[in-house]
């Protein structure tokens, strides 16, 4: 949702950011794994209960994946490699924070939220596995509630501020609605298609 309001409207004051930092030679891909690293920092924190330390650093990668996209496109550095690694590192980094809260639970022996962080792993690995499915038959299925930006601003809030128990539970709820908003999409279109081919 918050991805498709703002597009690319960001593209421009990113790109002068990145170049003021990193000079016009900077390359999307070093800006994707030095979002990767601010992610893997973030899971160990939460891993160890550095809520606010984990939520600065969740910021920082997610600064650092909004870079690397208008960093590309600005510069004309836009390839099918990119975005299929900068999706890839996506994954990564959303496991690895989820594993964080994860063991940071299980270490303190909460079954509860443990289980409960698991439901939000699934749900958050099945959101861009379903689109991924679908648009191998449809053009797009970017619908949902709970996209990759709203998970990680989520999870930040609820480092930054102590709340990830509620964090949790929003999570876990909304990011399987979206699972079943993109079934439900997925499963309408390709009937239209079906019809569409049945009446030629």
């Amino acid at each position: 949702m918050i991805s498709e309001k703002l597009g690319h409207r960001l593209d421009h004051i990113l790109s002068r950011i990145a170049r003021v930092l990193f000079g016009e030679s900077i390359h999307p891909h070093f800006l994707t794994f030095t979002g990767l690293v601010f992610n893997v920092l973030a899971g160990i924190c939460l891993g160890v209960g550095y809520w606010v330390m984990g939520g600065v650093l969740i910021c920082l990668g997610g600064f650092f994946d909004l870079l690397d996209g208008a960093v590309a496109r600005v510069f004309n550095r836009v390839t099918k490699f990119g975005g299929f690694l900068d999706s890839v590192i996506d994954r990564y980094s959303d496991t690895i924070l989820l594993i964080g809260v994860i063991w940071y639970f299980a270490q303190h022996r909460d079954l509860g939220y443990t289980f409960l962080a698991l439901i939000v792993l699934m749900g958050s690995l099945l959101i861009p596995y379903s689109r991924a499915k679908a648009e191998v038959f449809l053009s797009r299925c970017n619908i949902g509630l709970m996209e990759r930006a709203e998970r990680t601003i989520l999870l930040a809030l609820g480092s930054l501020f102590d709340v990830m128990e509620i964090v949790l539970w929003v999570l876990a709820i909304f990011t399987h609605i979206t699972v079943i908003q993109r079934i439900h999409y997925t499963w309408k279109e390709m009937q239209k298609l079906e019809e569409q081919a049945a009446n030629q």
